[in-house]
Formats: structure tokens, sequence, C-alpha cells
């Protein structure tokens, strides 16, 4: 792959995922939570998901989503269910004293690296928008004449590289904002801003239509 078609790519990428969208309102809201060391977890979650639907999309399955529409919509409401649910359990998670944050998650196992691996992957795999996207998107990077595997691994590479900076940008925006939020009423408006980012999320992913 030429190195000016990497950068071209580099470029498109990087103005995508700095978009807000599900990916980094999940990371604001696990920085928020549970701070951005913990919240990496879930980027990674985020990642791997994406490198997975990277895979799924050269394999056709974008092309399927994209024609079917009953397909790419259970997949679609099934995330706007999930994650609404994630952000009505952060509104109503118990208020927790100044400088607790994340110890009543903690405690009861919701913020464990394996959780919160899951809930990032869970989250990316439940936007099927993305994985239409990188099916009309790769091709345009893609030389026919080139092997192609090699191709992939940079453009996958590179994407995954460049979206999990920005979700620990959004993360540790979220844990400064927090580490500002001293006060019990603090906490509690802390709980709302979570749960109002899942359930945003969820609204953008119920808007999303077909590619």
């Amino acid at each position: 792959m030429m190195w000016q078609t990497l950068a071209f790519f580099f470029a498109t990428a990087f103005v995508i995922s700095a978009t807000p969208g599900p990916n980094m309102l999940l990371a604001m809201s696990l920085g928020l939570r549970f701070g951005a060391k913990r919240a990496a977890w879930g980027g990674a979650g985020m990642c791997a998901a994406l490198a997975v639907m990277a895979a799924l999309s050269a394999f056709g399955l974008g092309a399927l989503l994209s024609t079917s529409v009953l397909a790419f919509e259970i997949v679609r409401w099934a995330g706007v269910a999930y994650l609404t649910w994630l952000g009505i359990a952060a509104w109503l998670a118990p208020v927790e004293q100044p400088g607790e944050r994340g110890a009543a998650a903690a405690a009861s196992g919701e913020g464990t690296p394996v959780r919160l691996f899951l809930r990032g992957a869970l989250v990316a795999f439940s936007n099927p928008k993305a994985l239409v996207f990188m099916g009309a998107l790769f091709p345009q990077f893609i030389d026919a004449a080139a092997p192609l595997a090699p191709q992939l691994m940079a453009l996958v590479a590179t994407m995954v590289v460049i979206e999990f900076g920005w979700i620990m940008a959004y993360a540790t925006g979220g844990d400064r904002l927090a580490a500002k939020l001293t006060t019990v009423s603090a906490a509690k408006s802390l709980n709302r801003l979570t749960g109002g980012l899942m359930i945003g999320a969820g609204g953008l992913l119920a808007l999303a239509r077909r590619v």
C-alpha cells in the first residue's frame, strides 16, 4: 500500500472517529463513572469489536446489512435497547460519596476489566451502520491488483489505533469532569449525566439509517 493512500485513510478515519457517536459517548460515560484507567478496558472492547467488524465487512456482511432492511433493523434496535438500559441503570445508580467514585460498581463487579471490556464490545457490535460504513469505505483505499490481506491489516490497524486514541480522549475528559464534582448533589448529577450520555447514544443509534 502506498504511503499516500494510507495517509489519506488516516486523515479520513481521524475525522470520522472524532465525531461523537455511541462509542465516544460510552467512553465519556465510563470515564465519568470509573475513571480513565478503567475506561481503557471498555475502549479495548470497542476496538476489538471494531477489528472483528472490519473483518466481517471484508467477507461481505456489511453488504448484507446494507441490502437487508430486516437484518439491519434487528441489530440496530437491539443496540438501542441495550444502550437505553445502560443509561437507565446509570441514572438510577446509588449516589456515591465524594472520593468514592466507582466504588459501588467495583464492589458489585460491574467495574471489573472483563465486564467493561464486554460492555465496550457489545456497544460497538450494536451499531450496524459501522459495519455497513466500513464495507463501503475500505474498497476506496484498496488496490485490487495488490494482495488484499496486507492492505486490510494496515487499514484496520490504523483505524483501531485512531479509534482507541479518541476513546481515551473522551474518557479522560469525562474523568477530569467527574473529579471536579465533590459534593453529594454533584455526584447525583454525575449519575444523571452518565445515564443521559448512554440514553443519548441510544438515541443516535435509533436515528441511524443504512448508507
